[in-house]
């Protein structure tokens, strides 16, 4: 897809954050908006910009887990737009920090749910309305850099988007008969407000084995500030979509960091192999590698351990209460 004009999009996530940056860019490259969103008071906040700039963009309360809620949401563009999306941009979210063997059911059930449930949701919902629409176009999901790796610290999320990046190259094989390209947007820390929503997880799905407080989430807060602009992320969206790519990694080093994320899973495959990561896990990391590390980040990321893991807020950590966890692990 080259021409945006005049064609419509639908974001979800779209009311903050790197949603809100894809609404904006889009907007402004010509396309009728639709933002949907779980929080009402962040689509007030995004309508509130928009009918200031005077763009043709519509809001919708979705919940993406919410399969009735999502045909609703749909046949409301079809409402206001009179067609089914040309663009399909899947963008919500949620994450939690944790020890993986401290997971619970509930944990697995939230994040997986939204991050790799809402996908599926989105993709069974509108494909088949935009295959009947005849008119083609591009399907696309913030997948995360997580998606390249497994993370002890978050498992449930890893898990979920490594899932959605594979289901994504499915369609992306599947849906080129009927001219509709789908793409794979994979960034790491952007300047978002994600550490919002553990505070916010559905009461249902409350029971969880990480260390999760006000503290724990002010310290992300301080990570993420330092991540990519949600504009910035979305104009490398915006390119790849022009390009064509399936995989857009949004950073100057990009290929070269698929290449020596995917070499890993090489080496896993024999005894040899294993006993260099080992080995290499023992050193330092080159010059090369801490580069990649601070594009990923937003920050300089230096030798030693990182900052990340330095928290005095309890940040990462299990509940102290669970007697199989590492103390070391847990508050």
């Amino acid at each position: 897809m080259k021409d945006f004009a005049g064609k419509i999009a639908f974001i979800t996530g779209g009311a903050s954050g790197a949603g809100f940056g894809q609404a904006q860019v889009f907007s402004e490259a010509g396309m009728k908006v639709v933002i949907a969103d779980i929080r009402q008071d962040h689509l007030d906040e995004a309508m509130a910009y928009f009918k200031e700039k005077g763009a043709d963009v519509h809001a919708v309360k979705l919940d993406v887990t919410d399969r009735e809620g999502y045909a609703a949401a749909a046949d409301e563009v079809e409402k206001v737009y009179g067609a089914p999306p040309d663009l399909l941009i899947m963008t919500a979210g949620v994450n939690v920090f944790g020890p993986a063997e401290a997971s619970t059911y509930d944990d697995f059930d939230w994040v997986v749910g939204v991050c790799f449930g809402g996908v599926v949701n989105g993709l069974v919902t509108f494909v088949p309305r935009m295959i009947k629409a005849g008119k083609g176009g591009h399907i696309t999901a913030t997948v995360s850099w997580g998606a390249f790796l497994g993370g002890a610290m978050v498992a449930p999320y890893t898990a979920a988007k490594a899932a959605v990046l594979n289901l994504l190259e499915s369609y992306y094989i599947a849906l080129k008969p009927y001219g509709i390209e789908v793409s794979a947007l994979t960034p790491a820390n952007i300047k978002s407000k994600i550490y919002e929503t553990a505070l916010n997880r559905p009461e249902h799905l409350q029971n969880t084995g990480y260390n999760v407080n006000e503290k724990t989430q002010d310290f992300l807060a301080s990570i993420h500030q330092h991540g990519m602009e949600p504009r910035v992320l979305a104009e490398w969206l915006k390119k790849g979509i022009e390009n064509g790519h399936f995989l857009i990694v949004p950073y100057p080093s990009g290929p070269r960091m698929v290449e020596i994320e995917l070499e890993r899973f090489k080496h896993y495959a024999s005894v040899e192999g294993t006993k260099l990561l080992e080995e290499r896990a023992k050193q330092p990391p080159s010059e090369e590698i801490l580069k990649m590390q601070s594009e990923r980040e937003g920050y300089e990321v230096k030798p030693g351990p990182r900052t990340i893991f330095n928290s005095d807020s309890g940040f990462g950590k299990a509940r102290g209460d669970l007697d199989w966890v590492d103390k070391s692990k847990k508050v």
